[in-house]
């Protein structure tokens, strides 16, 4: 498995209201994670290398893009293209609190700078739904497959509103989803990440994605993830701890165990192992 880097803790300026944490995960494309929250610190002109991917939690930012004033409510879902300058400042006086992705300059490609600067604020709620979900999965290690699976569908979609007149995505491929569950199940404890899928299945990310859920109902990290908690179960019935379970099944440490058999059995495997101890023949 690629470990990630953990979230840090954010951290506080000097008495203004200001608290930034920035991090960057074992996830391709991402270069840099990073939360912050601002009263009355103001972006100067500037330029990233990297596309820019923002959403407002709470408050706003007004901004300047290429000589045009825009905004981005707590609604909207805004891409800033690499190499394009920007400054940023609070809308209002509490301030705002903002995610943001920086993402490799390669990953959507020169040809939507232009139409990212002409519409960067994207009014969208299945995309700000998406966004949002992704940055969970960015805070916690060891669901990068989550991560990468989030992420390229979020392209997807950018690419949707960029290019109107793009073809529809193909239809699912069934033969395609039954190679990539067997190579999900060939590697449940080392992991696949998107990249080493799409090598050994040749397919772009997203219709690798698509094919899969549309042929099992389920996203590969959520199918991954459920065979992982599966095997966890049966290592719990046979008498081994959490924490080597947690080992032995790929994920990336008892809290990643924890987090996922509960969200799938109710029970956190502590409390799972207990529970069949004492409902084993001879248990009092």
């Amino acid at each position: 498995m690629t470990a990630a880097t953990a979230a840090p803790a954010a951290r506080k300026g000097p008495g203004d209201g200001t608290a930034v944490s920035a991090w960057r995960p074992a996830v391709a494309g991402v270069v840099e994670v990073f939360h912050a929250r601002f009263t009355e610190y103001a972006y100067p002109m500037h330029v990233h290398e990297a596309w820019t991917l923002l959403i407002v939690d709470d408050g706003a930012v007004r901004y300047d893009l290429d000589r045009h004033e825009h905004g981005t409510p707590h609604d909207t879902v805004t891409l800033l293209p690499p190499h394009v300058p920007h400054n940023g400042s609070p809308a209002g006086p509490g301030g705002f609190r903002k995610r943001v992705l920086y993402l490799d300059g390669s990953r959507l490609g020169a040809e939507l700078i232009g139409p990212a600067v002409d519409r960067p604020d994207v009014r969208d709620p299945v995309l700000r739904r998406r966004v949002g979900r992704l940055h969970s999965a960015l805070v916690r290690p060891g669901d990068e497959l989550e991560a990468e699976s989030r992420l390229t569908l979020i392209e997807e979609r950018l690419r949707a509103h960029l290019r109107p007149a793009a073809a529809r995505p193909a239809r699912p491929d069934p033969v395609l989803a039954r190679r990539l569950r067997e190579l999900l199940d060939e590697r449940l404890v080392d992991g696949l990440t998107l990249d080493q899928a799409t090598a050994l299945l040749p397919a772009h990310p997203a219709h690798l994605v698509r094919a899969f859920s549309g042929a099992y109902g389920i996203a590969p990290h959520q199918y991954l993830m459920s065979r992982r908690v599966d095997r966890a179960r049966r290592l719990l019935l046979a008498g081994r701890a959490p924490a080597e379970v947690a080992t032995a099944t790929g994920f990336y440490d008892q809290a990643h165990l924890t987090r996922h058999f509960k969200r799938l059995v109710g029970v956190t495997p502590g409390r799972y192992r207990a529970r069949t101890a004492l409902s084993r023949p001879g248990a009092r």
